[in-house]
């Protein structure tokens, strides 16, 4: 796929390069036409979240009868993979897919906005976003860098991650090198490994590279489609680090407040259309793939050892407060996750967690 994205680059790169290089993307107008650019951070046509990207371009370009047409960029075409924050702030492009976690380094409290170590779980997250106040939370955030967010896909729950070696304690973590990224990173390092930021497309090369020796990433569906299983075949769960996927769509926010209420309208009834249908997209491939998984006697599917999960869990609330710290927006967003928390896990308790630990037996 990487060797894909590649190709494209060579036949796109004149048209793109020259748009970039005059700072706010100019729309292409012909009858009160708009032609945006979005930029991603996925290799073209990436199961799961580079589909998922593809499929935002399409509805809003159908929703809006083309009123409104959005061309995709993968990454590397315009900017490469964990640039795109900044080219929609700029305005190289007017969009962009890609993961919150992403701007860590950036913008600290970011990582609330994919997924925290013990934290929401798919739907309870996107509770929040939508009835919890995490919408408006999450504006505040990116407004000084002209950017208006949006939920766009949810890649599930994910795994654990790929391992060369078998990992039968916690002791076992020590000095492996993992790719990993937001606060799950930092919670592999407190476990003893190294984590290692790697763009999706340099994931496969890192890890026959011996770059990194283990690979979380998503869930089964991308993770086999990328091919970590045939170089590391361990694999683990549960996501204790990962326990959500939250995709999210930037807008550049001077692009966005010029529109008309309607084409406002499409780009957000869009993004929440394949937010919810990225993920029960997920749920359905991410199942297919792991029982195929399963049945290749080369791959050990393993669950975390106990003493791992204990010590995970015994560190993860120091990581998350330190996200939620610095700042008041910060403290606020950290103070808003942590009640959405709470009330979630008082009704998965009783709804969810029951019904499936009756459904298993």
């Amino acid at each position: 796929m990487t060797r894909n994205s590649v190709s494209r680059r060579k036949f796109l790169a004149a048209g793109a390069l020259s748009a970039a290089a005059t700072g706010f993307a100019r729309p292409a107008i012909a009858s009160n036409r708009l032609e945006w650019k979005m930029v991603t951070s996925w290799p073209k046509g990436a199961p799961g979240v580079g589909v998922t990207a593809q499929r935002l371009a399409d509805r809003i370009t159908k929703m809006s009868d083309g009123r409104l047409t959005v061309k995709l960029y993968a990454a590397n075409e315009i900017v490469p993979a964990l640039e795109v924050f900044d080219a929609v702030g700029r305005g190289t492009a007017e969009l962009a897919h890609t993961a919150s976690f992403f701007w860590q380094g950036k913008v600290k409290a970011s990582v609330f906005f994919t997924t925290m170590p013990f934290g929401l779980a798919p739907s309870e997250h996107a509770a929040w976003i939508y009835q919890g106040g995490g919408q408006e939370l999450w504006d505040r955030l990116y407004a000084p860098f002209n950017i208006k967010p949006f939920m766009a896909g949810n890649s599930g729950s994910q795994m654990g991650g790929w391992f060369k070696r078998e990992i039968k304690s916690l002791s076992d973590m020590r000095g492996v090198k993992i790719r990993s990224a937001g606060l799950g990173g930092d919670l592999f390092e407190r476990l003893g490994a190294t984590s290692v930021l790697l763009a999706p497309g340099d994931i496969y090369p890192g890890l026959q590279s011996g770059l990194v020796d283990a690979v979380e990433y998503l869930g089964p569906w991308s993770d086999r489609a990328f091919g970590f299983f045939k170089v590391a075949p361990y694999y683990y769960w549960p996501s204790f680090n990962k326990p959500n996927g939250t995709a999210e769509c930037l807008v550049n926010r001077s692009a966005f407040d010029a529109l008309s209420d309607d084409l406002k309208a499409v780009i957000v009834n869009a993004c929440a259309a394949e937010d919810a249908f990225g993920l029960s997209e997920a749920d359905w491939e991410n199942a297919r793939a792991l029982r195929e998984l399963a049945k290749d006697d080369k791959i050990f599917i393993r669950p975390f050892p106990d003493d791992l999960l204990e010590k995970a869990a015994e560190l993860a609330p120091d990581l998350v407060r330190g996200a939620g710290s610095g700042d008041a927006l910060a403290e606020e967003i950290l103070a808003s996750y942590e009640q959405a928390l709470a009330l979630s896990k008082g009704w998965s308790k009783v709804g969810r967690q029951a019904f499936f630990s009756a459904r298993s037996g």
